[in-house]
């Protein structure tokens, strides 16, 4: 009789410069969408945890924000999170998109992360959907090279489409090895361990900034004020309500968000709100109110207000 196999849990954090697919593949893995997706670069700002469950193991993914050289002081924090994060988790896997060449932003991460001496590191070649064979095969040899000139030595290298589904479920039985034995972390069902107000900030953010140009996506920061059920209302017909402000850095940029008539920030908060709905599994009330505050990424008080 074979012997079963032990039950593994752990922490694994995807890694990458801005836009390399890190949110696309936690949600491929997760199996449902907890992490927000842009193409604007460093849309992700919070460590959002998404837990993919198995009869074998419990794979708990770190989604960090991208590392960057920091331009302004939540540039800064962002990269301090990152860092602490990676000494934290049990692997770290490197997310090299197939559709770019390797450049100056993954040399930077690299060697950041050959300073994380106990940490198991892989390479997972992205994005496979958007190039050729010949160029997937010289991605990889690329990323060996890598890794050989800066001192790490990969546990593996993978290549992987999210959005096609290929090799997702190869990387995650790949994961899996890399986690200690152990026993479940998270209760069944649960898919992230992020507040649902945090969810739901998140998912109103995404909705803001599919549309907006240059340098207004990174004014854009999102707190939701209020979330409850409404009162009064049957058992069988709930209804949540949320009260959230958008806080851009200039009067302009408000123009910008409210749209003509009020209809740019109609249409965010018909989207947000459906993607809520289809999150949380209940009718939306959404309240979206546009606010400015003034130069926040630069400002400590702000930030900490807007929750950073």
């Amino acid at each position: 009789m074979t012997e079963p196999h032990p039950h593994r849990s752990g922490f694994v954090s995807f890694v990458g410069r801005p836009n390399a697919g890190k949110s696309t593949l936690t949600n491929a893995l997760v199996g449902q969408k907890i992490v927000i997706t842009s193409d604007k670069p460093q849309t992700t700002r919070t460590v959002v945890r998404g837990i993919v469950h198995r009869e074998d193991a419990q794979l708990i993914l770190v989604d960090t924000p991208g590392l960057h050289r920091p331009r302004t002081l939540l540039g800064e924090r962002l990269n301090d999170l990152v860092m602490t994060t990676w000494a934290e988790v049990d692997a770290v896997a490197v997310c090299f998109p197939c559709n770019e060449k390797i450049g100056p932003g993954d040399r930077f991460i690299v060697s950041e992360l050959a300073k994380v001496k106990r940490t198991t590191k892989l390479a997972v070649a992205t994005k496979t959907d958007l190039a050729p064979p010949d160029r997937i095969g010289e991605h990889l040899m690329d990323i060996a090279a890598l890794g050989a000139e800066l001192g790490i030595e990969w546990a593996e290298i993978v290549p992987v489409s999210a959005v096609a589904g290929d090799q997702v479920a190869l990387l995650a039985d790949l994961l899996v090895g890399q986690l200690p034995e152990g026993p479940q972390l998270y209760p069944d069902g649960d898919l992230t361990d992020a507040p649902e107000q945090i969810l739901a900030a998140e998912l109103i953010r995404e909705a803001a900034l599919d549309g907006v140009r240059d340098e207004l996506p990174h004014s854009i920061a999102v707190v939701v004020e209020e979330m409850g059920l409404r009162e009064g209302r049957p058992a069988d017909k709930p209804l949540l309500e949320i009260h959230a402000n958008l806080y851009v850095e200039r009067s302009s940029q408000k123009g910008i968000m409210i749209g003509h008539q009020g209809s740019r920030l109609k249409k965010v908060g018909t989207v947000a709100r459906k993607q809520i709905e289809a999150l949380l599994g209940t009718p939306v009330y959404l309240d979206l109110h546009v606010k400015i505050a003034k130069d926040w990424q630069r400002d400590p008080k702000q930030l900490r207000k807007l929750g950073f």
